[in-house]
């Protein structure tokens, strides 16, 4: 099985060693995306306006894979404060209201520049 990397122009670059996703065979493996603006590398607003960005981000990433969010299959989030899970699961509801995939949501103590938000999926492909 070969591994592809990909990569959308449409979400941030990378900040670290790593690829934006993987695919390989008819399976995609997102990184975690961070609520960055993709034109200017800055993260702004509430935990709402970060999912949007994230979800955003993620859309994109899928997409220059050849996919769509409906392929999504599993779901990390990370946050930041529990307390802002009802506002982050509304904007998330928005992108997944059909069938939604499997999810996990963990609090953690931080993340990347300082961010309230961030998500990693897998999706099966065509």
């Amino acid at each position: 099985m070969t591994k592809e990397i990909i990569h959308s122009d449409h979400a941030p670059k990378a900040i670290g060693p790593y690829s934006q996703a993987i695919k390989a065979g008819n399976l995609l493996f997102t990184s975690g995306q961070l609520p960055l603006n993709p034109a200017t590398g800055e993260v702004g607003g509430d935990i709402a306006a970060q999912t949007r960005q994230v979800l955003e981000n993620l859309k994109a990433v899928i997409e220059a894979a050849g996919g769509t969010l409906a392929d999504v299959v599993k779901a990390t989030v990370f946050i930041t404060d529990l307390a802002g899970f009802a506002a982050m699961n509304e904007v998330y509801a928005q992108y997944f209201s059909v069938k939604p995939p499997a999810r996990s949501t963990v609090e953690v103590s931080g993340l990347a520049k300082n961010a309230l938000v961030e998500i990693e999926v897998v999706a099966v492909l065509g």
